[in-house]
């Protein structure tokens, strides 16, 4: 863990060396018997699907597939090196672009006076 934290940014090196908390070591311990099967040739079928947002990737999770809840729905992605150094939760987005459209009735001023087919 000594060597993973020097590679990682300020805020990640504090959390690992605070230690992990409960929901963080039973992922862990997932990740471990996925990777554990997966290196005995096994094929990952099913990815591994958690709520814990702020778990920092680290290089056990590196080429298995994740699925993170974002408040409605689990988004699926696959982990890559790329990755580490930030957390699952940035992967999994939680809020939808608005979409504006034309206004309608009532929204402004002017619209009062527009005459409804």
């Amino acid at each position: 863990m000594e060597e993973v934290s020097k590679l990682m940014p300020s805020r990640i090196r504090r959390s690992l060396k605070r230690g992990l908390n409960e929901m963080e070591k039973r992922l862990m311990i997932r990740v471990r018997k996925v990777r554990k099967e997966v290196d005995a040739g096994k094929k990952q079928i099913k990815p591994i699907r958690t709520h814990c947002r702020n778990m920092p990737v680290l290089p056990e999770m590196i080429g298995l597939e994740f699925e993170v809840y974002n408040g409605k729905e689990y988004q699926r992605f696959f982990m890559v090196g790329e990755m580490l150094g930030q957390y699952i939760g940035d992967f999994a987005i939680t809020v939808k672009p608005v979409k504006h459209n034309a206004p309608g009735i009532g929204a402004t001023r002017s619209s009062l006076f527009v005459p409804v087919k």
